[in-house]
């Protein structure tokens, strides 16, 4: 039943962030693009994501989930390298590409190609970032 769940929710968010445009690379740089053409519609979908999900977060943090033992938080606090690093990384390749993870994998249904290449070297990344020993501070 999680599986399902989980295909379910993850359908609603793609089809979230196909309405709100974040898989049209141009509308997220030009939302990251403070001194040109600067399109701040990205922000209110960000804020709508907030005002709908911030209220549930108070209501249900002490439930447990529908269809799990617990939420699963992490309970790291600290900063290390590893973290340092890959927020660097993550924001470059939002910067550069103008696709997260998630934007991506979405637009993978309107077979932009490069949607396809930034997919394939996100997941030979994620691959390859098994090779990496970076030392934690």
């Amino acid at each position: 039943m999680s599986k399902l769940t989980s295909l379910i929710a993850g359908i609603i968010f793609g089809i979230g962030l196909t309405i709100s445009e974040m898989i049209n690379p141009e509308k997220v740089l030009g939302f990251l693009n403070l001194f040109g053409g600067w399109d701040p519609s990205l922000a209110f979908v960000m804020v709508g994501a907030l005002v709908v999900t911030t209220p549930f977060i108070f209501i249900y943090k002490k439930q447990k989930p529908l269809f799990a033992e617990s939420f699963s938080l992490s309970q790291k606090k600290d900063l290390d390298n590893k973290l340092i690093i890959g927020a660097v990384l993550f924001g470059a390749g939002w910067g550069l590409a103008g696709l997260c993870p998630g934007p991506a994998i979405s637009s993978l249904a309107i077979m932009n190609i490069s949607s396809v290449i930034f997919v394939v070297a996100m997941f030979l990344g994620f691959y390859l970032s098994k090779f990496i020993n970076v030392q934690s501070s």
